[in-house]
């Protein structure tokens, strides 16, 4: 199979933009990128649990929606922006240590939208989490919003 990526991306590649932000702050560390898919991986830990001592479901969500993204950031051809429109997660099965590792693919790769599909399982492989993102595909020439009046 051939490499989706029309951008340089790599495990490095993805840590290093993602110093100083939510997903440096949260301990999520990226694995491994393959042809089609990008997997990292959170940890269930004081920074991520809800009060009743599971991760939080939140955290699940910003683990897949860091994961489409990226995906689709580096899947579009320079100069262009993904960004999302909407994301859906169900929680399957709870977590109360260890790591979660998520893993998404591609459903649909298109000129203006991208649909994501990302597993989240725990380490023995459960099914904690599943979550589809819809990217929009912004062409260079689009205003940003904050360029906007």
């Amino acid at each position: 199979m051939a490499s989706i990526w029309k951008k340089p991306t790599s495990v490095e590649a993805l840590t290093d933009m993602h110093h100083n932000t939510t997903v440096a702050h949260l301990g999520i560390e990226f694995l491994e990128v393959g042809d089609d898919f990008i997997r990292a991986r959170v940890p269930v830990d004081t920074r991520t649990r809800q009060p009743y001592g599971i991760l939080h479901g939140g955290v699940s969500v910003v683990l897949a929606e860091t994961l489409g993204s990226c995906g689709a950031a580096s899947s579009v051809p320079e100069g262009h922006r993904a960004v999302g429109l909407d994301i859906n997660a169900n929680h399957i099965r709870s977590a109360s240590e260890g790591w979660i590792i998520g893993t998404a693919r591609p459903v649909h790769i298109g000129r203006t939208t991208h649909v994501w599909h990302i597993d989240l399982v725990n380490e023995q492989g459960q099914i904690t989490c599943v979550s589809r993102i819809t990217m929009a595909i912004l062409a260079p020439s689009e205003p940003r919003a904050i360029d906007k009046p």
